[in-house]
């Protein structure tokens, strides 16, 4: 596994503003089995359903969390930071 260097702030701030762009959450992935659903699995948005067509269904559940997951996963990169500064 390669060894991946730390994160600058401006990195960190390319990731926040690429987030913050994108469509508000919480986002939710629906797994037709799983859910119960009839019809396609999908990620549902603040805003219209994405259908991710050839996604696995880990792919899935990682695109939807992400929108949840990266700001939270920043704010403790910048909790930690300020503990270090």
């Amino acid at each position: 596994m390669t060894q991946l260097s730390a994160l600058t702030d401006d990195e960190i701030e390319a990731i926040k503003a690429r987030c913050e762009q994108a469509t508000a959450g919480p986002w939710k992935s629906f797994i037709e089995k799983r859910d119960k659903l009839s019809g396609s699995d999908f990620v549902q948005t603040g805003g219209e359903d994405i259908y991710l067509t050839g996604a696995t269904l880990a792919d899935q559940e990682f695109i939807a969390n992400a929108r949840q997951d990266i700001p939270r996963l920043i704010a403790e990169i910048k909790r930690l930071r300020a503990i270090d500064r």
